[in-house]
């Protein structure tokens, strides 16, 4: 979530970087072309309206670059920091697991052991008198 904001943000900042033949701000869309699909880009206001406008820039760098390879790098010390983090949790709860089977033992053996003090007061068998 943070993230699209963050991202929403930036596309904000850009467009009001942008300034074009037009003087006016592009717009946001998104590509629907085989090649490109869902690819976000900058274009004109003017676009189906007007002949003659050719502004496009796309939001993101071309794939394959500097920036894509920055990114899997980012992505991949992520994921190695999430699976660490996981195992920690994973061990955490075994322990937590144990500790409550250990307890629900521990709990119904006094309990056992106390209804049958209750049961027998002097602590002896029905057939010893």
């Amino acid at each position: 979530m943070a993230s699209q904001s963050s991202r929403a943000s930036r596309f904000r900042s850009d467009a009001k970087e942008l300034l074009y033949g037009h003087g006016e701000r592009p717009i946001l869309r998104t590509s629907s072309t085989k090649d490109n699909p869902g690819r976000r880009f900058w274009g004109c206001v003017y676009y189906k309206v007007q002949d003659g406008c050719d502004f496009f820039r796309w939001t993101d760098p071309e794939p394959g670059g500097v920036h894509q390879e920055v990114e899997f790098a980012r992505n991949r010390r992520k994921i190695t920091k999430l699976k660490a983090r996981l195992k920690e949790l994973e061990t955490k709860l075994w322990v937590v697991a144990a500790l409550c089977i250990a307890g629900w033992v521990g709990f119904l053996f006094l309990f056992l052991q106390n209804h049958y003090n209750l049961k027998h007061p002097n602590g002896m068998h029905l057939g010893y008198r």
